[in-house]
């Protein structure tokens, strides 16, 4: 029975959440991938650095004043030093990294990963940001201390999308991959082609959970840029930044518009693309496009997500995601801990 101890930096809606799914599945990890796990520390800006070697309970994390609990320091959350000494008071074997996504440096969150990777603790990251700016950096960085820099929640949460390549299609090339990314942008298409205003349709997504106060990042259609990005580097093996991708957002489009198009059998989405050129380069965009009531992006409403790939092998494949929440997005770090654990 292998045992390892976890690490937590960032606890927000989901830290809080793989938490959850973590302590639903303890005897199942336990019976059918004979792993059993402690949660030993905690950290975040509003908390501080909490460590116990002897754990913390599922009523400590998820119910209880994480405040009231010894605090190893209330040293800045942004101090490296800090967290290795974190790291060693914890005795962790994996950190899950949930800190917020900086799209244009990826930073600090690529820090934090490099410090934990150095010290020969396996990262686990639902975070984007890491993945576009430094992927090929904490790849090899991971191989080189003999452990792992898994991301599979970084791109349609739970969503079986990198470890599907790495896993199930090791000698696919893939040419080119088209889709809807952003949850947020395609409720709000879907509430508008209903009449609902711009105003209104943004409050239904936050009322749902998956848009921020400022809904600004997706509505502008960078939480999609960087998304493309994400993808074209790991699966592609291109370093695309977010700013090499053509983005526009869905500002520009009215109720009118959107319910006329969909009347004409030509609906809008905020389409997702990739392509490989002839000489190797990555093109890619993030735009609202018309597409025909045919085309698998029609069909895809509400908060649901897809992607379809074409490869050298596989002339298409198709994975969606339909109405995703926290839980979905903690089981992509829950995957990626399993799939460590299985390579020790």
């Amino acid at each position: 029975m292998a045992h390892y101890n976890l690490a937590f930096l960032g606890f927000g809606n989901v830290g809080r959440a793989l938490a959850q799914l973590l302590e639903s599945k303890r005897a199942e990890l336990r019976e059918r991938h004979n792993l059993e796990f402690t949660i030993t520390g905690v950290a975040a800006r509003r908390l501080g650095w909490h460590a116990n070697p002897g754990g913390y309970s599922a009523a400590e994390l998820l119910h209880g004043d994480l405040g009231t609990l010894t605090a190893r320091s209330q040293r800045p959350f942004t101090d490296l030093a800090a967290l290795r000494d974190w790291l060693r008071a914890t005795q962790a074997n994996v950190l899950f990294e949930n800190t917020s996504m900086n799209p244009h440096t990826g930073q600090p969150a690529i820090d934090y990963i490099r410090t934990a990777l150095e010290a020969g603790v396996h990262v686990v990251s639902a975070n984007k940001g890491p993945v576009v700016h430094a992927y090929h950096e904490l790849r090899d960085l991971a191989a080189s201390k003999g452990v792992r820099f898994l991301h599979e929640a970084a791109v349609m949460g739970g969503a079986p999308i990198f470890s599907l390549f790495r896993e199930a299609l090791p000698a696919a090339r893939l040419l080119s991959f088209r889709g809807i990314l952003n949850s947020t942008t395609n409720l709000m298409l879907t509430e508008m082609e209903h009449g609902a205003g711009f105003d209104q349709a943004v409050k239904k997504a936050q009322d749902m959970g998956i848009a921020e106060t400022d809904p600004s990042f997706d509505v502008d259609g960078w939480d999609a840029t960087v998304k493309v990005s994400a993808l074209a580097t790991v699966l592609m093996d291109y370093a695309l930044k977010p700013e090499a991708v053509q983005r526009e957002g869905i500002r520009g489009l009215t109720p009118e518009v959107l319910s006329t198009a969909r009347l004409l059998g030509r609906p809008y989405k905020l389409v997702c693309q990739a392509e490989r050129r002839p000489d190797g380069t990555v093109a890619a965009s993030v735009r609202p496009e018309q597409v025909p009531l045919d085309d698998p992006l029609a069909r895809c409403d509400g908060a649901t997500s897809i992607l379809l790939f074409q490869m050298d092998v596989i002339h298409g494949l198709t994975l969606s995601e339909l109405h995703p929440d926290a839980i979905t997005t903690a089981y992509g770090p829950l995957a990626d801990f399993i799939t460590l654990a299985r390579r020790r």
